[in-house]
């Protein structure tokens, strides 16, 4: 049965996960953060939901990721910096680079700086969000463990490597186009899989070349290399398939070539023998200072004048309403302030789970 978390409720239990496996203080705040907001904003693939597969048992039972973050600066150049996350909290790692982005850019007007041996980041919106409080654009993106395959292939290469651009708006809400450059990600598979759900059709390819849509089949397909997710604009090049596999590219590039990284099939989580290593994530955020172009205000009032022309442009027969991209999400929060966090029976499972292995002093309502 589905039940609400308040976000309070759900921010301190997570919060409280990551102290006790050994996350310092400060450094588990800025990672229940993370994954809040991706709750708060009905990204339910990236909050409570991957809380213990791809943090708790990696640093817990998989042993392949540090609770504590080591975060080095390899590099320091003006406007630019690299960084090495030494296998910690991808989210501390980020967020530290996109404030030095940021910092960079309050003396040099652009500031971009790229991390190498990261790991997963959460929501990658989170991090252009940033600028954007700081009256800047910001631009973010990561590569993955190998999911999509090229157009015209059939074999697990790219990442699903989000490429994530915010611009600060005079609107409640800012543009964020936070998404995967695969037509769906393994956060959503697997949030459909605890659903008891099939994938649409079109979305995976198998290693003969047709569609899959058993979610479940599709994850442990997904490991073994028998099955591949399809770019955007989908299988093969009819409707657009190779635009999709560029932009993924793009991101691959940007996250591994300038930081001298691990890349593609590099990005698992076995060595060459079979046994367990990190996935060796590199990301990459840039922030551009608006007053170095215009003025923050006029800069905002025209982004929004934009999302507004185009949210008011004559709508398909049927349709209710047009959006820009950040606005499902920002009425979403709004929505979810009261209702708090949806959990369901699966995800209750491994809260229970977590609880009872830390021994943490939790009743929660739908036990």
């Amino acid at each position: 049965m589905l039940h609400h978390i308040s976000f309070d409720y759900m921010e301190k239990f997570m919060l409280d996960v990551f102290t006790a496996i050994g996350v310092p203080a400060d450094e588990a705040k800025t990672c229940a953060g993370v994954l809040i907001a991706s709750d708060k904003r009905g990204i339910d693939s990236h909050g409570i939901g991957r809380l213990k597969p791809i943090y708790y048992d990696r640093i817990v039972h998989q042993k392949i990721q540090q609770a504590s973050t080591e975060f080095e600066i390899v590099r320091d150049h003006l406007a630019t910096a690299v960084v090495d996350g030494h296998h910690g909290m991808g989210m501390v790692v980020a967020k530290r680079c996109m404030q030095m982005a940021i910092d960079k850019a309050k003396k040099h007007g652009m500031g971009m700086v790229v991390a190498r041996n990261s790991t997963h980041y959460g929501i990658a919106g989170y991090y252009p969000l940033m600028a954007c409080a700081e009256n800047m654009i910001g631009i973010s993106g990561t590569n993955a463990r190998p999911s999509i395959a090229p157009t015209f292939g059939v074999e697990n290469m790219l990442g699903t490597n989000p490429l994530v651009f915010g611009f600060p708006t005079d609107e409640p809400f800012d543009f964020v186009n936070d998404y995967a450059t695969s037509v769906i990600q393994r956060g959503k598979i697997e949030q459909y899989a605890r659903e008891g759900k099939d994938c649409p059709e079109g979305l995976i390819i198998g290693r003969d070349g047709k569609s899959k849509t058993n979610s479940k089949q599709i994850l442990e397909d997904l490991v073994k290399g028998e099955a591949a997710l399809a770019p955007i604009g989908g299988i093969g090049e009819e409707n657009g398939g190779y635009k999709g596999y560029g932009f993924a590219t793009v991101t691959e590039v940007l996250s591994a070539a300038l930081q001298q990284g691990a890349f593609l099939q590099q990005l698992t989580d076995r060595d060459a023998n079979g046994e367990r290593k990190p996935y060796q994530l590199g990301h990459f955020f840039i922030a551009i200072d608006i007053k170095c172009f215009c003025e923050p205000t006029d800069f905002r009032k025209s982004a929004g004048d934009i999302m507004r022309a185009l949210r008011e442009s004559e709508k398909a027969p049927g349709a209710e309403r047009i959006y820009t991209c950040g606005e499902k999400e920002h009425l979403t929060g709004i929505e979810r302030a009261d209702s708090g966090v949806p959990v369901n029976e699966a995800l209750q499972k491994d809260m229970i789970t977590m609880r009872n292995e830390l021994g943490l002093g939790y009743k929660f309502d739908f036990e």
